[in-house]
């Protein structure tokens, strides 16, 4: 007979009723549970071609077959698009960049809220590299830039909406990708976001090969 795992007494837990809370409250719980989170550093281009480049935590990979990642595009409090939303709308290309430590700075600069028209890559001592498949350029000093096509745009409310794009490119730094496509999780060295200020680094890393039936006792 197996063995039955007595539950957790509910005082061990505190509940949080979504529907009681306040929209930066249910903030302030899901980036503190939800974590660590990858960076999606994300530049577009405006129709008059200039460069925008902003980071996004909210943010993953969704699929492989077709290729789809997802950035949460947050507007700006009286609900104007913010530049990176904005440019998607009107281009319907973005490209994502990862986020590495030696770039944990700089990253911090395009997070700053310049008005529009400011070039955050010049600001935060960036070089950028031509797309070959879109018009927004990959950053030079990432180690990993994806270039994407958006899929479909989810309007989740008027202060935010979901971007799904495909990724038609992929720039690897050549040092840190094998013959085997295995990207060296070392040499990436990517950040995480946690939750208020905070910051992980995912260069320490274990394997935990998956188990059969049979070696489930």
């Amino acid at each position: 007979m197996q063995e039955q795992t007595a539950a957790p007494p509910q005082s061990d837990f505190t509940r949080f009723d979504f529907a009681d809370l306040s929209a930066r409250d249910r903030y302030k719980l899901l980036i503190g549970a939800v974590v660590p989170r990858p960076i999606a550093w994300v530049t577009t281009v405006d129709r008059q071609g200039r460069v925008n480049a902003a980071p996004f935590s909210f943010f993953n990979v969704l699929s492989a077959d077709p290729a789809i990642l997802a950035i949460g595009v947050e507007n700006h409090d009286d609900l104007r698009f913010k530049d990176t939303g904005h440019n998607i709308r009107e281009t319907g290309e973005f490209t994502v960049n990862i986020v590495d430590h030696a770039n944990l700075h700089p990253m911090n600069v395009t997070a700053v809220a310049f008005p529009p028209g400011v070039d955050e890559v010049t600001r935060a001592g960036l070089t950028t590299m031509p797309g070959t498949h879109v018009a927004a350029p990959c950053i030079a000093e990432a180690p990993v830039a994806m270039e994407c096509r958006r899929y479909v745009t989810l309007s989740v409310s008027a202060s935010r909406e979901i971007v799904l794009g495909e990724v038609v490119a992929m720039h690897v730094r050549s040092s840190i990708v094998n013959e085997r496509l295995h990207i060296d999780p070392v040499g990436l060295d990517a950040l995480g976001r946690m939750g208020g200020h905070g910051y992980c680094r995912s260069h320490q890393t274990f394997d935990l090969p998956g188990l059969s039936p049979e070696q489930v006792a």
